[in-house]
């Protein structure tokens, strides 16, 4: 993006070119904080992550910042927070983003190097590019875009950048107790989700609850030559595989009975706004990157409502050796890691216990199981409508030269109900910077970088349009 774009309105021109003559140096302080390794689970050196928060500490102080500081609780990867006090009385807008990233998983499959950025058809890859530190320096692109223009931005802004997102926010009640007055605002909007399209925007609704579940099978007290015992004696494996498959009927729908008894259903107004979108199946098979032989999976439900609106459970790692490393062995222990996913409606902590019971009733020939759950939050969903969302939708109209689209998502995000939650049910504006070829969580993540550019607008504009309409 060499110029604003022609749907800038006149008001905003000057911070929308003050934007964009800074593009080149937001692209390279987002390439700069990509290449930190802030993995934040657990294994990996917690060294990086503290080194990505002093350097987002850094790049707030830069936007205009005060106050700016490490947020630590005991035990938590550090949070970062900055404010800029326009008004005590004024409209405070919250702005969140999370500079900690998922663990690289298989680096022989990245085309390049995950921790230095590649720009690639006008896409920057690397982990993190897009979730979320790309949400990181979309609000100092904003903020500084203010600061230059202006002197500052048109309401009171506050910034909190958590450390440890990816891990499910295990301290997050514990920051609340300690640091909700400080964060306390009227309006908050999280940069971490996704666009519908390249070039079409999203603004998010609902999303789905998460939750961890960790199974360990046992039945030798040590492994043993599988050709003098194999036959008779149960390898764990093997154990570990069939109690796998019993959680999903044939065609793919969850089998454990009760998991997903209080999913509520769609009301009217929801399933209206899932067919106003142009929800190809072969284009999200291909956006996925699913195989031309294989099938999808579960219920007659449409493709939306089963991503964004229905449980599962999804076997997401296992402990066993690798091919290179595998011996002639009967395995004795073999521990596999579920990632929960909860619709609206479900308690998690009570579909978890219906899981743990169907775990300890299938696990075959009698083998020893230990199921233990780690960090778990309810799905969420807001009204799309009010004095915020319309804010929001007007920015981003003036930044994409389009309305953005009303979506779900699967993913989550435990920060947002508990946040707003704490400041009185203030509502929380979904935005994102990622699109559906963006892989987050997966090999070969990228950001697509004109439609970064356009998110970094969207949000300067953002802050004007909450002035006009809440302030």
């Amino acid at each position: 993006m060499k110029t604003p774009p022609a749907s800038t309105p006149e008001s905003l021109r000057d911070v929308a070119e003050a934007l964009v003559d800074a593009l080149p140096t937001t692209q390279r302080d987002l390439v700069d904080l990509v290449r930190i390794p802030s993995v934040s689970a657990a294994g990996h050196d917690p060294a990086p992550v503290r080194a990505s928060a002093e350097r987002t500490r850094d790049l707030l102080a830069s936007a205009g910042l005060d106050n700016v500081r490490l947020l630590e609780v005991d035990g938590a990867h550090p949070y970062v927070f900055g404010e800029r006090i326009i008004d005590p009385d004024g409209l405070t807008v919250l702005l969140y983003a999370h500079h900690d990233v998922q663990p690289v998983g298989t680096p022989d499959r990245w085309t390049s190097d995950p921790f230095e950025p590649t720009e690639r058809d006008g896409r920057l890859y690397a982990r993190g590019a897009a979730d979320d530190k790309a949400g990181i320096m979309a609000h100092v692109a904003a903020l500084r875009a203010w600061e230059a223009a202006r002197g500052g931005p048109p309401c009171n802004v506050k910034v909190i950048v958590e450390g440890e997102e990816e891990i499910g926010s295990p301290h997050l009640a514990a920051f609340l107790a300690e640091h909700a007055d400080t964060l306390r605002s009227d309006v908050i909007v999280l940069t971490d989700l996704t666009n519908w399209q390249v070039g079409w925007p999203g603004l998010t609704w609902a999303l789905r609850g998460m939750g961890e579940c960790f199974v360990t099978v046992r039945t030798l007290d040590r492994p043993v030559h599988s050709g003098m015992w194999g036959g008779p004696i149960p390898d764990a494996l093997t154990a570990m595989t069939r109690l796998l498959a019993s959680l999903h009927h044939a065609d793919g729908t969850i089998a454990v009975d009760g998991f997903a008894r209080d999913v509520r259903p769609m009301s009217a107004e929801e399933r209206a706004r899932l067919e106003e979108l142009d929800a190809d199946v072969a284009r999200m098979r291909e956006e996925a990157g699913v195989l031309d032989t294989v099938q999808l999976i579960g219920d007659d439900r449409t493709l939306l409502e089963k991503i964004w609106l229905q449980p599962t459970i999804t076997p997401t790692g296992m402990d066993v050796p690798d091919i290179a490393h595998a011996s002639n062995t009967l395995l004795a222990e073999v521990s596999t890691k579920l990632s929960c996913r909860f619709a609206p409606g479900q308690d998690p902590e009570r579909a978890l216990g219906a899981l743990r019971e169907h775990l300890e009733q299938h696990v075959p020939w009698g083998a020893e199981i230990d199921v233990r759950f780690g960090e778990w939050n309810a799905a969420w969903v807001g009204e799309p409508s009010g004095p915020a969302w319309d804010a929001a939708v007007a920015a981003m109209a003036a930044a994409y030269g389009r309305e953005p689209a009303a979506l779900g998502c699967g993913g989550s995000i435990p920060f947002v109900q508990p946040f707003s939650d704490a400041f009185g049910g203030a509502p929380c504006l979904l935005v994102g910077v990622e699109d559906p070829q963006s892989n987050a969580h997966g090999e070969d993540e990228s950001l697509h970088l004109e439609d970064f550019a356009r998110a970094c607008l969207s949000e300067a504009f953002l802050l004007a349009e909450l002035t006009e309409r809440m302030g």
